[in-house]
């Protein structure tokens, strides 16, 4: 229902939120114009106190992230509506759960919502995720203790984990 744009130490993120809370937060592709970024049908039947109280969630969602980039943060509270399957909401809330400045494994979310063979359904629930930074998909390295893939590059991955490394 209202949607902006914050400029931050890993590029131009883009943040959408409802009247629930924040729904998405995405790294703009330098190569897309923003424009190309557009919100839901859910806009035209939002109400002005709708969009008021999504603006008041993108506005918590940036203070917070400059928090983080600025070493001041280590817990989002900025209520979080991204919508997902039952599975992804699980994997999303681990991911959530998992401390600041610690990694895991796919295998170990996996552990941690009680379904142990679903480590590939993990993986992809990670890679659905859409907010990022907020839900630290970041945080899942390779069984191995490398860097596995992410969608914003290895680049941003290891950016993150240094600072929350600190």
């Amino acid at each position: 229902m209202h949607q902006s744009i914050f400029k931050s130490p890993v590029g131009d993120l883009m943040l959408q939120a409802s009247v629930a809370g924040l729904t998405h937060l995405q790294v703009i592709d330098k190569d897309s114009p923003a424009a190309n970024y557009s919100l839901s049908s859910e806009i035209k039947a939002a109400t002005g106190a709708d969009i008021s109280q999504a603006k008041q969630w993108i506005e918590q969602a940036i203070h917070e992230l400059e928090e983080y980039f600025s070493g001041q943060r280590v817990h989002f509270d900025v209520p979080l509506a991204a919508k997902g399957t039952e599975f992804q909401q699980q994997v999303w809330q681990a991911l959530v759960d998992l401390p600041f400045g610690k990694v895991c494994s796919y295998g170990d979310i996996a552990n941690k919502i009680e379904r142990p063979r679903a480590v590939r359904a993990v993986g992809a629930a990670n890679g659905a995720n859409p907010i990022a930074i907020i839900v630290p998909c970041h945080r899942v390295i390779g069984k191995n203790g490398t860097l596995t893939g992410y969608a914003y590059g290895l680049e941003m991955k290891q950016f993150l984990l240094n600072l929350e490394s600190r």
